[in-house]
């Protein structure tokens, strides 16, 4: 019944982009043995002009596709067709859900997953958990529940050595998502597996970047994903198939200790106070096609309440924030830069990541920044996989308190 009903709300939110994608399986090889022309294409369904050269995977990418049934003879990746207007965007989203986060329902000893374990690592004080011996693939509900848990808990936990193909990596994300995950609009995608979204150089402006201008915006890459949802992911799911030899490394800041950084009365300034988020990516207004296009603009708590660990956290991030609702633009940038620089510089809230190939790591986009380190500067190729569980619509709970207040860490 359980698992019906995740499949349901799946389905329902597959939205007016989506596309229609059967699953075939057909032999990676078959396509290796033939030399892909520079002319082949992918044709979106439903759209009758975009098309998108083909891109070759890496080996390593062939490899996890071919395994998990993947038919890449028709293109890769897969692009949805991207909405034209602000409007459409706005419409992703428009009934609010309900969600319930499967940490709620974890033993709070996580005797079912760390018991399966070989070993369990905290990587640092504040932040990052490294599981060794357990597949993701494997794991029953009651271990995913306490994974939800600890990532709650630890803000991100890494993987390695996982056999994970993109369906699995799916089927995780909507179980952590209560039975949805975000289809996005717009990226690139792993063909047939709605949901499952692609970071590879190839297709995500690798290009552009240089030594020098390694995060052009000039924010250093800093951002939380997707928070012009309505009610943005909780759960994300990286998975590396392919990584540099040396560099590519992600880091990530926690959003709890961030928070706890500031003093007394500036978290009483920040708490009850809303932020305006906007979209990566700009669109079209519809009632004025011709104007500059313009971002998806969302209302949502600078501080919010997290639903399993009821601690505050810092709802903010330079790259994708607009300002503060209710302040002028200089009273914003004053407060909004301190926070921002809290978080980002705060070296002792952060842990760094050095990715193997079949690496997961699972974090909570509700408590988190995230940046990926541009060092290798192109040389060698970073490809994975990423799924994002949609969550609650962020609050705030006046009653909630921070992390080092719940656990008497400053007494």
């Amino acid at each position: 019944m359980a698992q019906n009903r995740r499949q349901k709300k799946l389905s329902g939110s597959m939205r007016c982009s989506d596309c229609v994608l059967l699953l075939c399986k057909s032999s990676v090889q078959e396509y290796l043995a033939r030399s892909a022309p520079s002319s082949l294409h992918y044709l979106p369904a439903m759209s009758p002009v975009a098309t998108e050269v083909f891109k070759t995977p890496p080996a390593n990418t062939l490899r996890r596709l071919e395994k998990a049934g993947i038919d890449i003879s028709q293109g890769y990746p897969y692009w949805p067709n991207k909405p034209e207007f602000v409007q459409d965007v706005e419409k992703l989203q428009t009934n609010l859900r309900e969600y319930v986060d499967p940490g709620t329902r974890a033993d709070p000893e996580k005797k079912a997953l760390f018991g399966a374990a070989k070993k369990v690592t905290d990587l640092s004080i504040h932040i990052g958990t490294e599981i060794v011996g357990l597949q993701l693939s494997e794991l029953n509900d009651k271990q995913k529940d306490e994974l939800a848990l600890l990532v709650a808990e630890r803000s991100v936990v890494f993987f390695r050595d996982q056999e994970l193909s993109p369906q699995a990596q799916r089927d995780l994300g909507v179980y952590l998502g209560d039975g949805e995950i975000e289809i996005h609009p717009q990226v690139a995608q792993v063909p047939s597996v709605p949901g499952v979204t692609l970071i590879w150089g190839e297709v995500n402006g690798r290009q552009a970047r240089t030594f020098r201008t390694a995060y052009p915006s000039g924010n250093y890459g800093w951002h939380t994903d997707l928070v012009h949802l309505a009610y943005p992911p909780g759960y994300t799911h990286l998975h590396q198939d392919t990584v540099p030899e040396n560099g590519g490394d992600t880091l990530w800041a926690s959003g709890y200790s961030a928070y706890d950084k500031f003093s007394p009365t500036f978290r009483k300034i920040l708490d009850g106070l809303n932020g305006i988020y906007k979209s990566a990516h700009p669109y079209k207004d519809v009632n004025d096609p011709s104007a500059p296009p313009r971002h998806v603009h969302t209302v949502h708590p600078l501080v919010r309440t997290h639903p399993v660990t009821k601690f505050k956290t810092v709802f903010a991030n330079r790259a994708l924030m607009v300002g503060i609702e209710g302040l002028d633009q200089a009273e914003s940038d004053a407060i909004l830069n301190h926070i921002h620089d809290v978080y980002e510089r705060s070296t002792d809230i952060q842990v760094r990541w050095k990715w193997t190939p079949g690496t997961s790591a699972i974090w909570d986009n509700r408590s988190t920044i995230h940046t990926v380190s541009f060092d290798y500067e192109g040389k060698g190729e970073r490809h994975g996989t990423r799924v994002s569980s949609l969550a609650e619509t962020p609050f705030f709970d006046p009653e909630s308190k921070s992390r080092r207040e719940t656990l008497g860490l400053d007494d």
